[in-house]
């Protein structure tokens, strides 16, 4: 008895919600029912419409071509017709067929085609190509899917070169819009580079037949990818690609994902799956764009691997490298003589010899090398550490091959403290990468710097290993510590290199929070760096690991303003160590010259203000000059907040003017949110007014915070009294989330609590905030205890805290 279109679609409905409601994790069993499901109630709406009797094929494409259906997939479907198909016929099936879908409440993404169009257009689009390639009948005659797919698929070969092309410049495009899986904190599934797109089209490139793609060996790691979005998908209630982090535990507990933190856990699941599939995507595309002579190579290859592989003569002949190690066909590759069963060593000079050549490490002998080699002494004999500092010190090109390495799982066999870092995320989004890539990209940027420090190694290794504490419970440099105490004897180092080491992990932080967050004309500042440092090659390795540090982490966390605080502390703590006498006033003849220029503009009751702009690239200085008052930080900070000009320092003196009074003199380091600073009058004319109490900064401002929504999810704010960071003043330390004229809140909460502040430093990172101000009561004096307590407690209520 055949059943219409509506009985056909309520019975599925059913079965599916029922289908998608049952319990345990989704899996790859869940799909195959759906699928199986879908293609059944398809088959009863063929046969409704009348498809069959104009010779027609429903033909699934895509993700549905694949078995791949997510609980908030769209139906990709192809009604291929034959060429002398009548097309009022056609149109009529096709909208029996649709409207059913429409109904039901399902996307569908839907065409009609005869084979002859399918092929034309495919060559015209590569978005077809791909759905085709998966093109699977559903219902109907496969042999017009058949002639379709085989059309297209020997299209596709012939014209590789060039569609292999197009498919990669569309990949690269991807990209830069979606980021790459593995490092981001709310990745897109499908659309981040190693995530699902990019098994398709390594799916592509493998029909192509231009060379081999490792789609089999993939299999789990796409599983776990289609779980995840399966499940995201069953938490949301929404065809969502991209895992939000409000979204990450649900996920993680809907996929039974067992943790004590399982956000984490899934994040650390996902990163890993989408680095092998970027390091097969990588490898892949390497090879096609060799084999099919594309011009230039990605990340730029040294003169002397393109003299190995000019020079190498015909395809398949092999030049020497290093010991056991080999150029053929573009990629370094073991010897045929190589026993890494006997060369323990051979896993890293192979690295090494492969980085500084500007090559990759060929798939089967990084395969040879993680199945055959035997395991390093320990203590690492001195080839072994070398290799190891040459293979960081080859830059750009050690990227890909220590991640051929791990994608084996070498390296926590080399190292076992690496396991903790792998693939961990950062959960801060001042970071761009997990935890052992930012440790890799450090190490890449410190290679720069390896002519500026006595001690190039240690400088390449410390940043190596600066963050290994993390992904641990703790403190990550007291881990980091206790770490490589241990574990730089046993790559070699000796004692005396052991403790130099452990310095760099223990202060890697000092030197921007100490620029960024301490006053440094307060002889404690510096006297405090010299003494944790202890020597000036000490102090050069630190200081360019700081750089390569920062470089390694983002954008956000490196400024030409905190560059300039860095090289000024720098410079002071050298002087400090060669025993050069510290002058009484620290501050250059410029900024003497401004600050006396601005007591010189000011009379007895009014205000100057001066402007420098592009003190350097989107810097502009603020100098004020007023009647010293408790409050005006907090007037000032308001109005620069009024004007949108973010604070990124500010430094506080009283000082006496020609006519005898007392001047607090001011300097604001700005950058504007938009465009450029505003006139230096406008500035001028709105501080005096604010001071004389005609402009109520605290109401504008207020009225505009209203405008906006407030961030949710923020950690609370943290207000701290910094013990021992200065001998002539009390440090308040605060940490919030960046919000509208936030320090214009603090600095009007100290000043309510009848204190004075001295100096102040602002950063900036990310959408976090660290503000540190320099306290003393009204004779000048640090604060008592009970004083200090008091006011901390006041700027943390004026905060919501």
């Amino acid at each position: 008895m055949r059943i219409t279109a509506d009985e056909a679609t309520s019975t599925y409905a059913g079965a599916r919600a029922e289908l998608l409601a049952r319990p345990g994790a989704p899996g790859a069993a869940r799909r195959r029912a759906l699928t199986a499901l879908t293609d059944d109630w398809l088959h009863a709406l063929y046969v409704a419409s009348g498809a069959g009797e104009i010779g027609a094929a429903l033909v699934a494409v895509g993700g549905y071509g694949r078995g791949d259906l997510a609980p908030g997939s769209d139906l990709d479907l192809l009604l291929l017709h034959p060429v002398n198909a009548d097309p009022a016929d056609v149109t009529v099936v096709a909208d029996r067929l649709w409207y059913p879908v429409w109904d039901a409440g399902l996307k569908l993404d839907h065409s009609v085609r005869a084979p002859a169009e399918a092929r034309r257009l495919a060559a015209q689009d590569i978005k077809v190509v791909l759905g085709l390639l998966d093109a699977r009948t559903v219902v109907g005659d496969d042999a017009l899917t058949k002639q379709v797919r085989e059309s297209v698929l020997g299209d596709w070969r012939a014209l590789a070169p060039r569609r292999l092309d197009e498919l990669r410049l569309g990949v690269e495009e991807r990209t830069v819009r979606s980021g790459e899986l593995a490092h981001l904190l709310e990745p897109d599934l499908k659309d981040s580079y190693g995530g699902l797109r990019d098994l398709v089209s390594l799916r592509a490139i493998a029909a192509s037949w231009v060379t081999d793609a490792p789609v089999a060996s993939l299999a789990v790691h796409r599983d776990l990818l289609l779980d995840v979005r399966d499940a995201l998908h069953l938490v949301t209630g929404r065809a969502s690609d991209r895992l939000l982090h409000q979204e990450q535990v649900p996920v993680a507990l809907r996929l039974e994902l067992g943790s004590d933190d399982p956000g984490d856990l899934l994040l650390r699941s996902v990163s890993g799956a989408g680095r092998a599939v970027a390091y097969a995507a990588d490898t892949t595309w390497h090879r096609v764009e060799r084999l099919t002579r594309r011009t230039g190579v990605r990340n730029g290859i040294a003169g002397a691997a393109r003299k190995l592989r000019s020079g190498g003569g015909a395809r398949g002949e092999r030049a020497p490298l290093a010991d056991g190690v080999v150029v053929q066909d573009g990629e370094a590759v073991l010897a045929a003589e190589a026993r890494p069963e006997r060369d323990p060593v051979l896993v890293l000079r192979a690295a090494a010899a492969a980085a500084q050549a500007g090559l990759r490490l060929a798939p089967h002998a990084v395969e040879r090398l993680a199945r055959d080699s035997a395991e390093l002494p320990v203590p690492w004999p001195a080839p072994a550490l070398d290799a190891l500092v040459s293979l960081l010190g080859a830059g750009r090109p050690a990227i890909p091959v220590w991640e051929a390495l791990d994608q084996s799982d070498l390296w926590s066999r080399l190292i076992p403290e690496w396991s903790a870092v792998r693939s961990a995320p950062q959960h801060n989004p001042v970071h761009r990468y997990t935890v052992d890539r930012h440790l890799v990209e450090a190490a890449v940027q410190a290679s720069a710097s390896t002519r500026r420090v006595a001690r190039p190694d240690l400088l390449l290794v410390g940043a190596l290993l600066h963050d290994i504490g993390k992904g641990r419970p703790g403190d990550h440099t007291d881990n980091g510590v206790l770490i490589v105490q241990s574990l730089a004897p046993r790559l070699g180092f000796d004692p005396d290199d052991t403790d130099t080491l452990v310095a760099l992990v223990q202060h890697h932080l000092l030197l921007p929070e100490t620029a960024t967050r301490r006053d440094l004309d307060d002889p404690a500042t510096v006297a405090g760096v010299a003494a944790a440092v202890g020597d000036q090659d000490t102090l050069d390795l630190l200081h360019a690991l700081t750089e390569a540090d920062a470089a390694a982490t983002g954008p956000a966390a490196w400024s030409d303003w905190k560059k300039s605080l860095i090289d000024e502390l720098v410079s002071r703590t050298r002087g400090v160590l060669a025993g050069r006498p510290r002058l009484e006033d620290p501050r250059t003849t410029a900024a003497q010259h401004r600050l006396a220029e601005a007591v010189r503009a000011s009379t007895a009751d009014g205000v100057a203000v001066l402007l420098d702009e592009e003190v350097a690239p989107g810097i502009a200085t603020v100098t004020v000059a007023a009647p010293d008052r408790t409050g005006l930080m907090a007037t000032v900070a308001g109005v620069l907040s009024l004007h949108r000009l973010q604070v990124r320092g500010a430094q506080v003196d009283t000082v006496t003017a020609p006519d005898g009074s007392r001047r607090a003199v001011q300097v604001w380091t700005v950058t504007p949110a938009y465009g450029d600073p505003p006139p230096v009058d406008r500035l001028r004319e709105d501080i005096t007014r604010a001071l004389a109490h005609t402009l109520d900064v605290a109401a504008r401002l207020d009225a505009r915070e209203q405008a906006y929504p407030a961030p949710q999810g923020t950690a609370a704010p943290r207000v701290a009294i910094v013990p021992g960071a200065s001998e002539r003043a009390t440090v308040l330390e605060v940490r919030a989330h960046d919000a509208s004229a936030l320090l214009h809140r603090i600095t009007r909460a100290i000043a309510a609590a009848d204190v004075t502040i001295t100096a102040a430093r602002v950063a900036t990172l990310g959408s976090e905030v660290v503000d540190v101000f320099y306290l003393v009561d009204r004779d000048g004096a640090p604060l008592t205890d009970g004083r200090a307590a008091t006011v901390s407690v006041t700027v943390l209520g004026a905060l919501g805290g």
